[in-house]
């Protein structure tokens, strides 16, 4: 209990301290007062003490001209870059895997509410012998699948986030 005291004392008297007024007299030397009104507002000029430089007449200035341009490089090979990222049809990202089992009407009906709730995703129906898979989306990252699937939530609870390689929009 005394060393809680005794920090809680040092700390009121650094507050106390820190919190003092430090509006001294502020005399030094010689000084002006500043004709303000204020009769207690002194200033001290310190410019003799600070250095001074000579600066040079500013003459005319020469432009400088670029020798090697390589605009007209960097230009085929944007386009090249640009090309060959139009043949790029898929990359890694998530889908939402909706429903895996054997039911064929059940995989149906689910797909019809998924479409109904969510009309702008798209759904991959595969089947592989005895079970379908239902997966819905091409996200580029996990926050927007998860966007998605809070919206179908309630309809599919058992949904996963899933890693799959996904289609790319050429449409933007």
């Amino acid at each position: 209990m005394n060393r809680i005291l005794n920090v809680f004392l040092v700390l009121l008297l650094i507050g106390s301290t820190s919190c003092a007024s430090s509006k001294g007299s502020g005399r030094v030397g010689s000084e002006a007062r500043i004709g303000s009104g204020k009769a207690d507002k002194v200033t001290e000029d310190l410019s003799q003490y600070r250095p001074r430089y000579e600066v040079p007449e500013a003459g005319p200035v020469a432009r400088v001209e670029p020798t090697q341009h390589v605009n007209a490089k960097v230009a085929v090979l944007m386009d090249t870059v640009a090309s060959v990222n139009k043949n790029i049809k898929y990359a890694q990202g998530y889908r939402i895997l909706a429903y895996n089992g054997s039911q064929r009407q059940t995989v149906m009906d689910l797909r019809k509410a998924i479409i109904s709730r969510v009309p702008d995703e798209k759904d991959y129906l595969t089947y592989q012998q005895p079970n379908f898979r239902l997966m819905v989306g091409d996200f580029f990252n996990r926050v927007e699948a998860q966007q998605v699937l809070n919206q179908l939530a309630d309809l599919i609870p058992n949904a996963q986030i899933v890693q799959d390689k996904i289609n790319i929009n050429k449409n933007y």
